[in-house]
């Protein structure tokens, strides 16, 4: 059976910038949109030419895509000038993409009301413009902005508007729902009625999620005949963001009908990139990923429930819609003083350590767990720390280093502009193959002398000198730190979750407990150092050097 194509519009580096708190440089737009050449996706639109600095640059450094078609965003010419004349449609034109996607409205009320043209004008102006593009050779698209909400209050004008672009040339017409409130059976009538007059292989959708169901609506447009789907990684977009790409492609790939009727660029062979692309995305804009995001999350393939790990030792589709692997993430068994055999067996073989069915070190490990949970550790959220606890109680953990001692100081003093600052330091004192070694650091941002506290002070320090571990923590960074206090009173206790990456992609979890902040995050840094040189093949000494 022939498959109709599908073609998907990324708007992430121009309607995504517009979510709030983001902002791309150059850099992290050019490596975006390669990222997403390399996803598959057909179209990457850049931002609009001339709106501001940033943009303007980067398209003068056009990233060079292989695959998709790099975009340009403007909008049709101002009435009572030419095309040829227009000076913001020029600055958009003269970025020289191979298309270029016009934004105009095709709600009357907008359209008298905002613009303060007539409804011709309007119209004329939408006609000339798309015709304009299609003189110097671009690909012309129409991003008909309030669509929906133009469609209710006049539908023979909103489509009249469509009209006019295909008339200009248009290759394809967007229906935008801008303000995010049709639902998706509305969209899909709507749409069905748009196929009428206008192919729907000519069609795109463009939803916002401000009723949390902007991916439900671009399927719906799919159902109705829309042929091009727009949205952004993750979601990002203004107010409550757009149809959310790293759902929408997925689905397509993997769920009927849309996988039996339909391709996309993205193929099946590149879709475990997309769990890589989305937490790239996070790590740009320095924000925590979102765990239970669809397909990407970290826990959207967590089982925790004894019952639920048990079925998944015998058949993972009893409750995984999909394998996580074919979408680049993986099944997480967590434990928790919930948890039994099942899931600590199916947790240990995900770490590569078989042990056989009642092997009495699996009680030990529960038993350590359940007690160390009373205490306030918790290791659902921290399968780091777990692994390295399941190794000692397996006599599989390497000794790499002792830490002899360790100090932090926090100061307050006037530096040199007469400013009053606060100023971390730390010492830490480790033993390395019977070396003393001992390092000190402050926690100080030499660009804006901004102290960034007590925990980056003794990170800076542990990370400083470890001897001939120091090459294996050359890219550790910690990207995330949770604080918790556990118990109230003059005896609370502080759980500390910090969250770690490093050069290879690897994000992972550790924890600390104990009543002082600084000496739960100090344990939470030592485990997150550990794990990593056990993953990286460090050789240490004793019973599990050779783990």
């Amino acid at each position: 059976m022939t498959r109709e194509r599908l073609f998907l519009f990324d708007t992430t580096l121009r309607d995504g910038q517009q979510t709030s708190g983001v902002t791309f440089s150059i850099e992290d737009k050019i490596r975006i949109a390669r990222a997403l050449d390399a996803l598959g996706v057909d179209y990457v639109e850049g931002g609009w030419p001339g709106a501001n600095p940033t943009d303007s640059d980067f398209f003068q450094r056009a990233p060079g895509l292989s695959r998709a078609t790099f975009t340009a965003f403007g909008m049709t010419k101002r009435v009572g000038r030419s095309a040829e004349n227009d000076e913001v449609l020029a600055g958009v034109t003269n970025a020289a993409t191979p298309a270029v996607c016009l934004v105009g409205k095709t709600h009357d009320y907008q359209v008298e009301t905002a613009l303060g043209v007539t409804l011709e004008e309007n119209r004329d102006a939408i006609r000339d413009s798309v015709r304009h593009l299609g003189r110097l050779s671009r690909e012309p698209l129409f991003d008909a902005e309030h669509f929906f909400d133009g469609y209710k209050a006049n539908p023979d004008y909103a489509l009249s508007c469509l009209e006019a672009a295909m008339e200009g040339g248009a290759r394809w017409v967007v229906l935008c729902d801008t303000n995010g409130g049709t639902l998706p059976a509305e969209i899909g009538e709507i749409v069905s009625q748009v196929v009428k007059r206008i192919p729907g292989a000519n069609l795109g959708i463009h939803t916002h999620d401000d009723t949390g169901m902007a991916v439900a609506g671009s399927l719906a447009a799919v159902d109705a005949g829309a042929r091009q789907i727009q949205g952004t990684l993750n979601g990002l977009g203004e107010r409550c963001g757009n149809a959310n790409l790293t759902s929408l492609i997925p689905t397509l790939l993997l769920k009927k009908p849309y996988a039996d009727a339909y391709e996309v660029g993205v193929k099946r062979e590149d879709l475990p990139k997309l769990t890589r692309v989305s937490r790239m995305l996070d790590d740009i804009l320095n924000r925590t990923p979102n765990r239970h995001a669809p397909y990407v999350g970290e826990a959207a393939f967590t089982h925790k429930a004894g019952l639920h790990a048990s079925a998944i030792l015998k058949d993972p589709s009893t409750y995984e819609h999909v394998p996580p692997e074919v979408v680049g993430n993986e099944r997480v068994v967590p434990m928790s003083n919930q948890a039994g055999q099942s899931n600590l067996r199916q947790r240990l073989l995900e770490m590569g350590l078989q042990v056989e069915k009642g092997d009495p070190r699996l009680g030990r490990i529960l038993e350590e767990v359940k007690a160390r949970e009373d205490a306030g550790y918790a290791y659902d959220g921290a399968q780091a720390s777990f692994e390295l606890l399941a190794r000692r109680e397996l006599g599989l953990l390497p000794r790499f280093f002792d830490v002899e001692r360790y100090r932090v100081m926090v100061e307050k003093r006037i530096n040199a502009r007469g400013d009053a600052i606060t100023v971390s330091e730390a010492v830490v004192v480790c033993v390395v193959d019977g070396e003393r070694i001992m390092s000190v650091s402050e926690s100080r941002d030499l660009a804006t002398d901004d102290d960034r506290g007590p925990v980056n002070a003794l990170s800076r320090a542990l990370a400083k000198d470890l001897g001939r571990y120091q090459g294996f923590i050359e890219d550790l960074r910690l990207v995330d730190f949770k604080v918790r206090i556990t118990s109230g009173g003059t005896e609370a206790v502080t759980r500390v979750h910090i969250d770690s990456t490093d050069g290879q992609g690897r994000r992972w979890s550790t924890v600390g407990v104990s009543p002082n902040i600084v000496d739960a995050s100090f344990q939470a840094l030592l485990d997150a150092i550990q794990w990593k040189l056990i993953r990286d093949g460090a050789k240490g000494q004793g019973a599990g050097a050779a783990a």
